[in-house]
């Protein structure tokens, strides 16, 4: 007997579409993705002999400028678990900008893949790609957003929980990166209270907010932002951050350190909470983590956005968040695609 009970086409609305931004889908669509990878991350846990395929036959386009582990990992064995075969091309096998022009690798690439899942600089890159391409493409990671990421977020964040709507989610660090833009969009769409915090040189821009603060309006949601951890924290049942410096801004290393070094989360922040005792706190990041000395960058530094004692805790959800990457991107892809 098959299993065939789950809802695996539950959202007739995203089949072709791409994913670019949280904001290419409804409330709605979103939450029905979330309800997508629940069933299945569940289905994954059958035999294979009772599950049919959902993405037999296709071909997927990974393309990469950046590096990754889970984004990649996540995405090749998404497809791989329902039949579908993924080709990663690196920054050594694309040409954009130098050989060819995006529109005309996405034209080719739109002629042999089903769907093309982008990981790199320019947020540019990702919607020419969408323009050109004539089918789906999703936003793997852009300077601008991180969709996927958030997907897993909000899905580890629900099932610690059992309900997304009313909780207080704190992110501490670099307030204007890719993954604060895109945590604050996610979390306003589903009614999670959202306070950034972090120094006023490394605050969400006025747009992000904004448009943000739409979505909270509609969801009973506020967003914040605010300058000490201290003032952040009461009342958090999520502590989540991000590396200092993000791939690309090496550069920038040693301002990272000077203006974010009060900002680290730690045990004591996590006691500030007010939740911990209770077991209504729960740690998220994104990864790789600088939690202990055992990387080239933290060997002489110790830990730096986030202490061993908070990361190897069992409110830590880090390693939950990472393996539901995977199920987040197979919903999308068998949204898009099935």
């Amino acid at each position: 007997m098959r299993e065939d009970s789950l809802p695996m086409n539950t959202i007739p609305s995203l089949r072709g579409r791409s994913l670019l931004t949280l904001d290419d889908v409804s409330d709605a669509e979103m939450l029905d993705l979330l309800a997508l990878a629940d069933a299945l991350k569940k289905r994954r846990h059958q035999p294979p002999a009772r599950r049919r395929p959902l993405l037999a036959g296709k071909n997927i386009a990974l393309v990469f400028e950046k590096s990754s582990t889970r984004t990649r990992c996540a995405a090749i064995v998404a497809a791989a678990d329902e039949g579908a075969h993924a080709e990663y091309l690196s920054k050594n096998d694309i040409h954009f900008g130098r050989k060819e022009s995006i529109a005309d690798s996405a034209r080719v690439l739109g002629r042999m893949f089903h769907g093309i899942l982008f990981r790199g600089f320019a947020h540019a890159t990702v919607t020419g790609l969408a323009k050109h391409a004539g089918v789906p493409v999703w936003n793997g990671l852009t300077d601008d957003a991180h969709p996927t990421q958030i997907l897993a977020d909000l899905q580890t964040m629900r099932e610690q929980f059992g309900t997304l709507q009313g909780l207080k989610a704190v992110f501490i660090g670099d307030g204007r990166n890719n993954v604060s833009n895109s945590f604050i969009q996610g979390c306003a769409k589903v009614g999670v209270h959202v306070t950034v915090c972090c120094p006023p040189e490394l605050a969400p821009s006025r747009t992000v907010l904004e448009a943000a603060a739409v979505d909270a309006q509609r969801n009973g949601s506020r967003i914040e932002v605010v300058t000490r951890p201290e003032d952040a924290v009461p009342g958090a049942n999520v502590l989540y951050t991000d590396v200092w410096v993000s791939m690309g801004e090496e550069s920038q290393f040693a301002e990272r350190l000077r203006l974010l070094r009060p900002y680290q989360v730690n045990l004591r922040l996590a006691q500030l909470t007010g939740n911990l005792d209770q077991g209504r706190l729960i740690f998220l990041h994104c990864l790789p983590a600088f939690h202990n000395r055992d990387t080239e960058v933290t060997r002489d530094l110790g830990a730096l956005e986030c202490t061993d004692d908070v990361f190897e805790a069992p409110f830590s959800k880090v390693f939950d968040q990472a393996e539901n990457r995977m199920h987040t991107i197979k919903a999308m892809m068998v949204a898009s695609l099935s």
